[in-house]
């Protein structure tokens, strides 16, 4: 690969990077919205936003950690000339939680008083 092309796939790494890392900020932050200030307002039960809270903080710390782990793996395939492992089967968990986390929000939209 030639220098321009390495030095704009490196640029490209680090805009994913950042992106991952802006989905982790925004799911923690969302969790903890969730969890914590949405039953004090709402009242009555609050297991299932403590609930969906944590799943979404928990999801966004994953996403953090994939970011990096992710953003390394391409530098390194990079420096040695390799396909990189992407990781397909976190992303896919991490799309399932997604997922999850989506049916019960609507679920909770739909059924709670």
């Amino acid at each position: 690969m030639a220098s321009g092309e390495v030095h704009r796939t490196q640029l490209a790494h680090e805009r994913t990077y950042l992106a991952w890392w802006r989905t982790g900020l925004a799911g923690i932050a969302a969790g903890f919205a969730i969890g914590r200030v949405l039953p004090e307002v709402v009242g009555g039960t609050n297991w299932p936003y403590v609930a969906l809270g944590t799943a979404l903080a928990a999801s966004g710390l994953a996403a953090m950690v994939y970011g990096i782990v992710h953003y390394r793996e391409l530098q390194a395939a990079l420096r040695e000339g390799r396909e990189p492992d992407t990781g397909e089967a976190f992303v896919l968990a991490l799309a399932a939680v997604g997922i999850a986390v989506g049916v019960v929000s609507v679920l909770l939209v739909l059924l709670a008083p």
